[in-house]
């Protein structure tokens, strides 16, 4: 039986975050409240809580799920290299609605889906979400909604879609911006912008000293969703 905490109360915020963090540790999902988006949880280490997380979603590996961080310095235990762009994307974005798909460490002991050797990293603006990060480590989170239909921008949306498979749900309120991140493929020689988002490409273009244009190119839906 799934339960929601009104995060607005900091008593039932505390015994969410508590309930959360005890059932992501014993491979259960989670809805959480992001600065984008609701985003639908599981431990990024545990294989079988990922695999929970996709069926849920009822979409395949070839969509692997993305993994949200609770501080810069995680990232350097997860990429294979920290590019001189990424720091700078970093500096500039995070926390906040940007995206970086980049190579993962080779050691890595997760099953995020087909990844080809690639993570997409994110680091929330919400307090929420990055006290859960802070108490558990990294977290495989996708958009709280099933394939196909309306992403959650509150926790009753994402809990009308997914139900009782799953076991919390933290609920701060409407998201603030209810608009998915931007994410910016970092694993080329040449940053490119897979979708925009939250962040403007402008501002992008700009840290990096590169026009719009140049950082524009096709599409992918190989993660979203």
């Amino acid at each position: 039986m799934s339960t929601v905490y009104d995060c607005a109360d900091s008593d039932s915020r505390a015994a969410g975050l508590s309930a959360a963090t005890s059932a992501l540790k014993s491979g259960r999902l989670v809805v959480l409240p992001t600065d984008t988006l609701y985003g639908l949880a599981a431990d990024a280490f545990d294989a079988t809580a990922v695999g929970s997380l996709l069926a849920a979603k009822r979409r395949g590996r070839d969509m692997p799920v993305p993994v949200l961080v609770g501080s810069w310095h995680t990232i350097d235990g997860l990429v294979f290299s920290v590019r001189p762009q990424a720091r700078e994307l970093i500096r500039a974005f995070w926390p906040g609605g940007l995206s970086l798909v980049v190579q993962q460490a080779p050691s890595l002991a997760w099953d995020l889906g087909d990844t080809r050797g690639t993570v997409m990293l994110r680091m929330p603006l919400h307090p929420v979400a990055l006290e859960l990060l802070r108490a558990v480590g990294p977290l495989a989170v996708s958009s709280a909604n099933v394939s196909g239909q309306a992403p959650a921008g509150t926790a009753s949306e994402a809990r009308d879609q997914l139900g009782e498979l799953v076991g919390v749900y933290l609920d701060g309120g409407p998201a603030e911006h209810a608009v998915a991140s931007t994410i910016v493929d970092l694993t080329a020689d040449q940053p490119r912008i897979l979708r925009e988002g939250a962040v403007a490409v402008a501002d992008i273009a700009e840290v990096l000293g590169m026009s719009p244009e140049a950082l524009t190119g096709p599409a992918t839906q190989q993660r979203l969703g």
